[in-house]
This record gives structure tokens, sequence and C-alpha cells, in this order.
């Protein structure tokens, strides 16, 4: 994928690709471990109607891996200098999986900068994960990544990544496919670094750590549209219906027969569906008021309630 460029924000080199020239920006955030190659087969035609930005995040591809903030809240203000950078003021945000938390904590923190929000095969949705995420959380798994990463192990992953090609199912053997890639990118120890600091902020042993659901109804009058495949080996298809329920408004379409990397797996059915979302939604308009009545309206203080009625009591009494 070509347009690929190097700005320096903060003291440190970001990557990205600046494709096409339309008048509706999309912002197309990867996942964990991956890096903006994941888009390669979806953003050129993508291009053909709008600008797309395609960032490699901190620690991941080809921009810096430093000791840095590798959080969730750490890559949107990511985003947000990205954008800067370019004077870009707003965007259609689309993220996959761990990009997918990115995104929705993108249009949480920056509901100004955010048209639309468009989340595949997303986290921060519900504690379930793969066990094999769950696994490289524990004490440990430094050394046994490091490990992997020798020619045996190396050769050991190849015979099982050919194995399921052949026997497993596709949408299965796809995700191994798409997990042999993230793998292979992780030779680099600054890498292997920076994956470990982002997988251990967001899950343990246990799940997935950090969730939207208590803040999903913020995103009332955003456009929202929820991709999965329905065979996701990595995060479950009741996440999406989750998402569905959770945002007011939300449309979701599920990918029969796909894994965890629709827009790799089934390209051609994912363009078409961000397409018609993009072309049938209108661009949210930031309205400070309407966030302020939200947040209102589902807060509490101690045993009382904080509604638009008792805020606009206490504003007149204030201004009395």
């Amino acid at each position: 994928m070509d347009g690929e460029r190097i700005v320096e924000v903060h003291g440190h080199a970001r990557a990205f690709r600046l494709l096409g020239t339309g008048p509706t920006v999309l912002l197309l955030v990867h996942g964990i471990g991956s890096d903006g190659d994941t888009w390669d087969i979806v953003a050129p035609a993508l291009a053909e109607r709008y600008t797309v930005i395609v960032p490699d995040l901190l620690g991941h591809g080809r921009s810096a891996k430093p000791r840095a903030d590798y959080s969730i809240g750490g890559y949107a203000n990511g985003m947000r200098d990205l954008l800067g950078t370019l004077d870009i003021d707003r965007v259609t945000v689309v993220g996959h999986s761990f990009g997918g938390g990115v995104a929705m904590q993108f249009a949480y923190q920056f509901p100004e900068r955010t048209d639309r929000l468009v989340v595949v095969a997303g986290g921060g949705l519900g504690s379930q994960v793969s066990v094999a995420f769950r696994a490289l959380t524990l004490p440990g798994a430094s050394l046994a990544l490091r490990l992997s990463q020798l020619p045996p192990s190396r050769l050991a992953l190849g015979a099982l990544r050919a194995a399921a090609g052949l026997v497993a199912p596709a949408a299965l053997a796809a995700d191994l496919n798409e997990a042999y890639t993230v793998h292979t990118g992780l030779r680099d120890p600054a890498a292997r670094s920076a994956f470990l600091h982002v997988l251990r902020h967001v899950a343990d042993w246990r799940g997935q750590l950090i969730t939207m659901r208590d803040r999903a109804y913020l995103t009332q009058g955003l456009p929202a549209l929820v991709i999965w495949g329905d065979q996701d080996h990595v995060l479950p298809v009741s996440h999406a219906e989750a998402a569905a329920s959770l945002m007011p408004g939300a449309r979701s379409v599920v990918l029969p027969g796909v894994g965890h990397f629709p827009h790799r797996e089934a390209p051609e059915e994912f363009v078409r569906a961000l397409t018609d979302f993009v072309e049938r939604t209108e661009p949210k308009r930031w309205d400070a008021g309407r966030w302020r009545r939200l947040l209102q309206t589902h807060s509490y203080v101690g045993n009382f309630a904080i509604t638009e009625s008792s805020s606009a009591a206490s504003n007149a009494a204030g201004s009395s």
C-alpha cells in the first residue's frame, strides 16, 4: 500500500499512509500486534471515495517503539495528535479488535472530532477473549514469546499454520494465519515489549479488563456501525449483539463464515457495508450542551440522581 509517510509527534516517529482525497476522512486503526498493513486489501477501494488515514500505532509496525504510554487513552490521544499534524479536524474512526477499543475511546474522549464510529470485531464490549491472549498476560509470557521466535519454534508454528490451512474450518484457518503474521512481527524485542505492555493493560488471565459498556450511552446521536464475523475465535460474536444494544441506534452487520478479520476475509462485503453506512448517515455535529445533559441524566451524587430538570433548577437557583 503506497502513500507511506513518517511524522514525528512528541519526539517519536509515527508511520502512516494517506490515500485518497475525498471530503469524508476515514481513520483506520489496527489491532494489537498488527500494523497498518492489515487494511491493505480494503484501503485502496475505500480511497476511491474517501480520504483514508492508516496509522501504525506507537509500538507497532514502522512507528517508534519507546517505553511509553500504551494505554487505550494514550492511543486515543496519539490519534488526535496525528490528526493535528495533518490539519484534520474530524474523522469517521474505524477500529479493528484492540483498535476498536481505541476507536471507541477516541469517540468518548474527542466527540467533537468524531463524525461516525465503526467497530470491527472490537475489544471493550465484554470480558471474553481467546485463551491465547489470556495466557500471554501470565508471568513468563515474555520468555515464552522470546523462545517462540527461535528457528525450531518458528518451523513448528509454520507447520501448524500449514496443517490448519488443510484441515481446519476456513474461518479458524484464517484466524490462525493472521495470528502467525502477528507472531512474525514480534521478532523485534522492542515490538514484543510493546505488545505485552498493551496486552496487559487491557486483559489478564480472566479476560478483558477495560469496557466501554458503562459509557456507551454517550454515543447517542453518533452514527455507529458494528461489523463482526460469526466464526470469530478471538472475540465472540455475542459482543456484536451487546454493542448494538448498548449504543443507541447502532447498526450491526454479522458476516457468515468469517472469523476475527472481516476486512481481510471478506473485503468486498466489508467495503460494501462500510460505504453503505457512510453514504446513508450524516456526520454527528458536536453539541456541548447535549453531551452535558447526557452525562447529567446518567450521573448520581450520593442518593440523589442528577436529572436534566434538577440541573436546570440548580442553575436557576444559582443565578437568582
